[in-house]
């Protein structure tokens, strides 16, 4: 598309015009461009009805090419029909439970979770009629019982944030589905590329692309999957609300995405190793990463996710804060992190960031002590990585 020569034109309408399109075809580059445009001219009104008939470009908050070739590439790694790219985590899980229920609604939640995600529940959901109830999703007796007649959607994560613990999605969306309800599964820890919540019977996934998806923790971003009815739902709502991603972030996703695969199994195998000597320590309490024999849910993890069990851990350590910052003061390798996913190592301590809002009680009710840490595991040389935590084990906890 090109202009009328900018010497027909005064200063003030050249300096406008000129540079604003391209002479020759810009169609096929070999890198995705970031187009952050907030509109896309259209010649008539022929066209534009073509664009609206098509799904094309003329609005931002109702379509960008950054944004949808993010979508796709979500519905690709996800294995869903369709995808929306949100501004972040927390706007895909609330776009996706606000366009999947109404008022007199009840839905059923696994009772450990991202703390923000719990207050969706309790502070949004509650004020608009739909009512929230939690259960111990590792138990299906407790799922069973916890359904009620107006039960209409079921929620948890693949791998629950931060005690690590794994729900029988199966299983659970089996239940769901009997019930007339739907399933919605948090996938952000394992990503499709480690399993596929959809293909054992979920009904819609969401994620945090923030994390593991973009791997670089560069970008704020999130997405919502599954079959095209709920997808359509959210989509419709997210135009009202905008919670759409922004051109650049979803660039810089869709750019991240291209090593999620290989970032994904190293983080898994480090994150195995370090697990194992955890495990062997004699300073840390406790260890929670389904790769153990240990682990409760060890056995349905290898079933549901094979050889790779992600790249998340916690650990208990004695609640002695002192200590706890010794050892974190000791290490090199690892820093302390408000977020996780990232191609480097980090740690998090949920009493003080994810689960801030809950009392001590309310925390202690669903496990998470004052000595858990949860540690997103890198793709650094695995000794190295195993040195580090070792040493500053033994600064702070050796007698």
């Amino acid at each position: 598309m090109m202009t009328e020569k900018t010497d027909d034109y005064n200063f003030e309408t050249g300096i406008l015009e000129a540079g604003a399109y391209f002479a020759f075809s810009a169609s096929e580059p070999e890198a995705l461009p970031i187009h952050m445009s907030t509109a896309h001219n259209v010649k008539d009104l022929d066209d534009l009805q073509k664009r609206y008939d098509e799904h094309g470009f003329c609005y931002n908050r109702n379509r960008n090419p950054n944004r949808t070739a993010l979508a796709e590439l979500m519905t690709y790694i996800e294995g869903g029909e369709a995808s929306i790219a949100c501004s972040s985590g927390m706007a895909a899980i609330s776009t996706a439970l606000l366009a999947n229920t109404k008022a007199g609604n009840h839905i059923l939640s696994d009772k450990t979770l991202y703390g923000e995600t719990i207050e969706i529940f309790t502070k949004i959901l509650a004020k608009y009629g739909v009512e929230t109830t939690f259960a111990d999703f590792t138990d299906i007796e407790q799922v069973k019982k916890g359904l009620k007649p107006n039960t209409t959607l079921l929620y948890t994560e693949t791998v629950s944030n931060p005690l690590i613990s794994v729900p029988d999605i199966k299983a659970v969306s089996e239940i769901a589905h009997a019930n007339g309800a739907i399933l919605i599964i948090d996938n952000t820890f394992m990503t499709g590329a480690l399993v596929k919540p959809l293909a054992l019977g979920a009904d819609i996934v969401v994620s945090s692309l923030t994390k593991f998806a973009n791997g670089h923790s560069d970008a704020v971003c999130g997405a919502v999957t599954g079959a095209a009815k709920y997808v359509d739902k959210a989509y419709e709502l997210q135009v009202l609300l905008g919670t759409q991603s922004d051109p650049f972030s979803s660039w810089l996703v869709c750019r991240g995405i291209r090593t999620l695969n290989l970032r994904v199994k190293k983080q898994a195998e480090n994150a195995a190793a370090l697990a194992k000597m955890f495990e062997e320590s004699e300073y840390v309490e406790a260890v929670y990463h389904p790769s153990l024999e240990s682990h409760p849910q060890h056995e349905l993890a290898v079933k549901e996710f094979g050889e790779l069990f992600g790249g998340m851990l916690s650990i208990e350590l004695p609640e002695d804060r002192e200590r706890m910052n010794k050892f974190m003061d000791n290490l090199h390798i690892c820093h302390y992190a408000m977020t996780l996913g990232g191609y480097r190592t980090t740690m998090s301590y949920p009493p003080m960031s994810s689960h801030s809002d809950m009392s001590k009680e309310e925390r202690m009710a669903i496990g998470i002590s004052d000595g858990l840490l949860r540690i997103s595991v890198g793709i650094e040389n695995t000794e190295d990585l195993l040195n580090d935590f070792r040493q500053a084990l033994e600064a702070a906890y050796k007698s």
